[in-house]
């Protein structure tokens, strides 16, 4: 379960939505969701990352980076803060 971020973080909303999905197919097990069905839409979340335009992308980078700073002040556990540090490069967004 990815933790709830206060708004007033100022990260898009959007990008909170798509990573809670992401953490939910991939850490959910086979009796919850369809490990089949749970790889194929997180290729197409990797698949519309990358359609992301350079405006967009920088605000995700500035966004990730604030998320990344705040996992570390609230002392998350190291491997939700290298979800966060690996997210865009392990969907293939450049």
């Amino acid at each position: 379960m990815f933790p709830v971020i206060p708004a007033e973080l100022g990260v898009h909303p959007l990008l909170l939505a798509v990573l809670h999905a992401v953490v939910f197919l991939e850490g959910s097990g086979a009796d919850v969701v369809n490990s089949a069905a749970a790889q194929e839409q997180l290729e197409v979340v990797a698949t519309m990352l990358q359609r992301l335009s350079e405006n967009d992308l920088r605000r995700v980078r500035e966004d990730m980076a604030t998320l990344v700073g705040y996992a570390k002040h609230e002392k998350w556990d190291k491997g939700s803060i290298q979800f966060l540090k690996n997210f865009l490069d392990d969907y293939g967004v450049k």
